[in-house]
């Protein structure tokens, strides 16, 4: 334990050192959604493999990506360690990618331009997830140093780029080359902790398929004064398909939608009950709404845990400046996700929605229901050494009892972990609620970042003893 103690001195005295690197990385947007990024994708790829290979990792490297989606894939960033004779194998997965900044103008300081302020650091990217990536390579690091080089078990560290836009790259790699990932567990840092000062490991996530409906009306923009009340209008005509996709209850409408949703079971539900939750803090501080809506009857944390959505995200299309144009667009889109519990498929719930879409079509407009990508719902067994030797490590840091929560975001490449490599995975998160994930001010709290880093190093130690 001796070289534990070490590391977590050497994380303590380099906190500083750890942040300013973070913010370097930060500074470099690599949002992988954008084409006119693709080179800062790529710089953000060789700023994490040039620190790979400066901290002593191995076999440091770029992988190329390319689907038939995204022939020009943005690359994966491969690593090991593996001279741990007789310990298991740490397979540690982050993104680099993030989420496009806009609204600019509701950030309070520009995204890609980190800032400290009330012991948060805002930037696009801070927590989600290149502060939570960034927070394993510094274990390593940490690892590494108080080892003389060496460390307490066998490490693979893959890094992807593509993980805001479905990761079809990794998922792609993990079916064709997966033995170059094999490991005895993953570890992913890319959720949240349930509450502030309450270590947490999320056991579910949801799955989702995105989706884009494309509405095409006349052959080209027309003006609404001459052709209003004969030519068929996208827009309308989309409006028109949305509003029967849900109820006012919020239960989607799709026929057989619901078939295959599995339960939580009854011990779950109990859990979820005793967890410290005020719905209506929740209401008031995170979401900001006057009041919460969804399906009647159940929790909020069922809601959002455990019960598929469906969400509109955009309508690009027609005249969206400044003043007025009066015009018909001749086409528009709606891009629409829906979020996926077990035990749905995404290849089956999208049959059903593309074909439910399809037969709402108005009259005069032709509908072409595109998936964009999917990922599949997932659940995680806490029954192994792997989640004790978490659990223990946290204990170690934040002196409570972890708690077990699913999300309900979705990682696509937790369930190619599980049901691709057989690899149990421990969801090990340190952001927080209010964290503003995909939203204007996103912050990570550093108090986080460093207890993150201090969690993984006894976490990576216990699983070596």
């Amino acid at each position: 334990m001796k070289n534990v103690e070490a590391a977590v001195e050497f994380t303590r005295k380099n906190r500083a050192r750890f942040v300013e690197e973070l913010k370097a990385l930060l500074r470099i947007p690599s949002i992988s959604t954008l084409p006119e990024h693709a080179k800062d994708v790529r710089a953000a790829a060789e700023f994490v493999a040039a620190e790979l290979r400066r901290i002593g990792m191995e076999n440091v490297r770029l992988i190329e990506t390319a689907t038939a989606k995204r022939p020009g894939g943005h690359p994966l960033v491969y690593a090991d360690w593996l001279h741990a004779e007789g310990k298991p194998a740490v397979l540690c997965y982050g993104h680099y990618d993030v989420q496009p900044a806009e609204p600019l103008d509701e950030w309070k300081s520009p995204p890609f331009e980190p800032a400290e302020r009330d012991g948060n650091l805002y930037a696009r990217g801070a927590v989600d997830d290149k502060g939570q990536m960034w927070m394993h390579v510094k274990a390593l690091e940490s690892l590494m140093v108080a080892g003389g080089g060496k460390l307490p078990v066998n490490a693979r560290v893959i890094v992807e780029g593509e993980e805001e836009v479905g990761g079809e790259g990794i998922a792609a790699f993990v079916r064709q080359h997966g033995d170059q990932l094999k490991a005895d567990v993953a570890l992913v840092s890319d959720t949240e902790m349930f509450a502030p000062e309450l270590p947490t490991l999320c056991v579910g996530l949801r799955g989702m398929i995105y989706t884009e409906i494309e509405a095409r009306g006349a052959r080209t923009d027309l003006h609404s004064g001459m052709y209003g009340g004969a030519a068929p209008n996208p827009f309308v005509a989309l409006a028109q398909v949305i509003a029967k996709l849900k109820d006012e209850d919020g239960k989607i409408l799709i026929p057989g939608f619901y078939d295959k949703v599995e339960r939580p079971t009854d011990a779950e539900l109990k859990t979820w009950k005793a967890l410290p939750f005020d719905e209506e803090h929740y209401r008031e501080t995170e979401v900001g709404s006057v009041s919460l809506t969804g399906e009647p009857g159940l929790s909020v944390l069922e809601r959002t845990w455990a019960r598929p959505t469906l969400d509109v995200h955009g309508m690009p299309g027609g005249f969206i400046g400044a003043g007025a144009k009066t015009v018909i667009p001749a086409k528009a889109v709606a891009k629409v996700s829906m979020r996926l519990v077990p035990d749905m498929t995404p290849a089956e719930s999208f049959a059903k929605y593309k074909a439910y879409v399809e037969s709402l079509t108005p009259k005069g407009i032709v509908l072409e229901v595109r998936l964009i990508h999917s990922g599949d719902p997932i659940v995680v067994s806490t029954d192994n050494q792997y989640v004790k030797a978490a659990t223990e490590a946290m204990h170690a840091v934040f002196g409570k009892e972890t708690v077990f929560v699913r999300g309900g975001g979705s990682i696509p490449i937790v369930g190619d972990f599980v049901r691709e490599l057989k690899t149990p995975t421990v969801m090990m998160g340190f952001g927080l609620p209010d964290d503003n994930l995909h939203a204007p001010n996103e912050k990570f709290h550093l108090a986080n970042f460093y207890r993150g880093i201090e969690s993984i190093v006894r976490f990576l130690s216990g699983v070596g003893v």
